[in-house]
């Protein structure tokens, strides 16, 4: 991927927040879905939680997880800046049923389109900074709620009772204090989130037309570099 000048295309990088169960993920993926055989990476802001393994299991379940504290900011910023730079990035792996960093690691190499996808990460200021495009899912509450339990139940192994207990005491809270104030930072907000196929059918005629001309841009280059070889 080079522009004229040689140098690498650094990704256009798309942040996605919204509050917990609002389809951020959903949204992204249905994105990509229609924008067939071009390269679009998907990276998750909860994958760059602190790794709390040197706590007792009790410890981290205590911890306040949709807190902006929680999460190893720094860590996804030095990633997205290696991607920008054409490098490919270890995206760490999270277990929510430990509360602890995987060993393993997924390689994330540099693409087109960079999807950004959290709760906070139109909160985090150096976030947005990397930010090319920014977009925020707007879903009711009582929505978010169903979605959250029964993901929470079924994938995570949780019961009904800490689940609306997190939400009452912790995610409630922190989405009224971080969350939805970073609403004002979106670029477009999406009612419905996934669910909202004219969004999702905007957004990705606007990615398609950027990775045409990226294509463009590239064609043109290797066109450059041709001729400049055939002169000497």
């Amino acid at each position: 991927m080079k522009e004229l000048d040689g140098k690498p295309l650094p990704p256009v990088i798309i942040g996605i927040a919204g509050g917990s169960g609002s389809g951020k993920t959903t949204v992204a993926l249905r994105v990509r879905e229609a924008c067939p055989d071009k390269t679009i990476q998907i990276i998750h802001h909860d994958s760059y939680y602190f790794d709390n393994s040197h706590l007792p299991l009790e410890k981290r379940a205590e911890i306040n997880y949709d807190h902006p504290n929680a999460f190893e900011t720094t860590l996804l910023v030095e990633h997205l800046q290696a991607l920008r730079d054409g490098q490919a990035v270890q995206v760490p792996r999270y277990d929510y049923a430990s509360h602890s960093r995987l060993k393993e690691t997924v390689l994330c190499e540099p693409a087109d389109i960079v999807f950004v996808e959290g709760i906070l990460v139109l909160e985090a200021a150096e976030l947005r900074g990397l930010m090319d495009i920014r977009l925020y899912i707007d879903v009711d509450a009582d929505e978010r709620v169903l979605r959250r339990m029964k993901r929470d139940i079924l994938k995570r192994g949780r019961t009904m009772e800490s689940v609306m207990d997190q939400y009452l005491n912790v995610v409630r809270p922190m989405h009224l204090q971080f969350v939805w104030p970073s609403k004002r930072h979106a670029h477009l907000i999406i009612p419905e989130g996934g669910y909202n196929k004219v969004a999702i059918d905007l957004i990705a005629t606007k990615i398609l037309n950027i990775i045409r001309e990226r294509d463009r841009m590239r064609a043109l280059g290797h066109e450059i570099d041709k001729a400049k070889s055939e002169d000497t």
